[in-house]
């Protein structure tokens, strides 16, 4: 790999400093430009003020390779980043005639009127070109000098990420600002911290100098990255040293890249023509909500219940009045009443079920905060464990999430028993 190019981000927003919002960017940028050659040297945020905008944009164009903002580019008054890049640049604006029609078809399209304000987002500094928006109104900006490229994109996730992808990405490639992609491999890894991970691959790894190892975990799920950036290791010997690392972590292995589990499932589901349905009281939906983002999920996935309370439990999913009195809703008999219920309610094969305290308040002496009980139902019986996870309730409520997933996913690499010709 060469030198590769200098990228600095800003990125612009009063909702960003104020805590109204997060800053998802820089990663999803970083994962995309980093393997192609790409550093980015300096991200920064900065509020909806002409003036600092026109700086760090300044300070940027004479620093860096590449420079993307993100956000400032819709219709409002607080919408300044336009304004602030022409007058770094020594451009004027104008109205780009075609992106009025555009806008104007947006609107008459989905019956709503449109605001004179949004004639804005057609204005672009002079040089420079518009870059279409398939899933919003304002448009990115592409503008190049020399050796150097600005790049305006929106600052919502869902129009900035196709937007670069589909738009940007092919653009820079062209540009010959892209070197190639820097070999790597991606390990999935569920049921192992970082730690005993690290020590597992160790004695593998070392026989492999000179190979960049890194790890990231999040929400009980481990990666590994395993990259060449001298170049000693091609892909081809990449993907045989990642098929011996998955060959030593067994069933701890999910898959190469960053497979979700819940799409594993409902490949492996799909093949056995099963349905799962699940069954949540503290995850609130989490758990069923894996599967509907899943194109086509109807085909393996049932349903799910929420039952928040012990009378939704009872009436829903017919899990015993006395069950509940006796040993509680957080319990093991709790998880496996629910999925059984479920599992019969919705007819599929296959049933998970999470009860838990996922705090911050609940949880007493026997089951404290961050305990979770999870139930499976499968044809062969009904199962229940106990987890406990620390954190914030979101995290407890991720990691529940994807302890359940992973429980299925094993149980699925079973392999499927045959009846006895006895």
């Amino acid at each position: 790999m060469g030198s590769g190019k200098n990228l600095e981000i800003i990125t612009i927003g009063n909702e960003l400093l104020l805590g109204r919002a997060y800053e998802k960017h820089l990663g999803y940028l970083a994962a995309w430009l980093y393997p192609r050659g790409v550093h980015i040297r300096r991200s920064v945020v900065v509020r909806d003020s002409p003036e600092e905008i026109e700086d760090e944009v300044r300070r940027g164009w004479e620093r860096a390779d590449l420079v993307i903002t993100t956000g400032g580019l819709g219709p409002t008054s607080d919408d300044l980043t336009r304004e602030a890049v022409a007058r770094v640049l020594g451009v004027t604006l104008f109205r780009d005639e075609e992106t009025v029609g555009r806008l104007e078809a947006y609107f008459r399209e989905r019956g709503r009127p449109m605001t004179p304000n949004n004639l804005r987002q057609a204005d672009r500094p002079q040089g420079s070109e518009l870059i279409p928006n398939r899933n919003g109104t304002a448009p990115g900006i592409w503008y190049r000098r020399g050796n150097k490229v600005l790049i305006m994109l929106p600052g919502p996730a869902e129009e900035l990420h196709p937007m670069f992808e589909n738009e940007i990405l092919p653009r820079l490639d062209t540009a010959g600002l892209l070197e190639p992609e820097t070999p790597f491999v991606e390990i999935r890894t569920a049921g192992l911290g970082e730690s005993v991970l690290e020590t597992t691959l160790e004695p593998l790894l070392n026989r492999f100098p000179g190979i960049k190892i890194s790890y990231r975990a999040h929400s009980a799920l481990v990666d590994v990255r395993l990259s060449s950036e001298d170049g000693a290791y091609d892909r081809e010997a990449l993907e045989a040293i990642g098929a011996e690392c998955a060959e030593a972590l067994g069933e701890d292995f999910v898959g190469f890249g960053c497979q979700m589990l819940s799409r594993i499932l409902s490949d492996k589901l799909r093949e056995r023509d099963q349905l799962l349905a699940v069954a949540e009281s503290c995850t609130g939906g989490l758990l069923a909500s894996c599967f509907t983002d899943i194109p086509g999920a109807s085909k393996t996935f049932a349903g799910g219940v929420v039952a928040y309370t012990n009378a939704a439990k009872v009436q829903l999913l017919g899990v015993p009045e006395c069950l509940l009195a006796q040993h509680g809703a957080v319990s093991p008999e709790a998880a496996a009443a629910m999925a059984t219920g479920v599992a019969e309610r919705l007819s599929a094969e296959y049933a998970l079920s999470i009860t838990g305290f996922a705090g911050p308040g609940g949880g007493n002496r026997e089951n404290p905060v961050g305990t979770i009980y999870l139930g499976l139902h499968t044809p062969e019986g009904v199962w229940s464990r106990r987890v406990n996870f620390p954190g914030s309730r979101t995290t407890v409520k991720t990691r529940a999430v994807n302890a359940a997933l992973d429980w299925l996913r094993r149980e699925l690499a079973k392999p499927i028993a045959t009846p006895s010709n006895a």
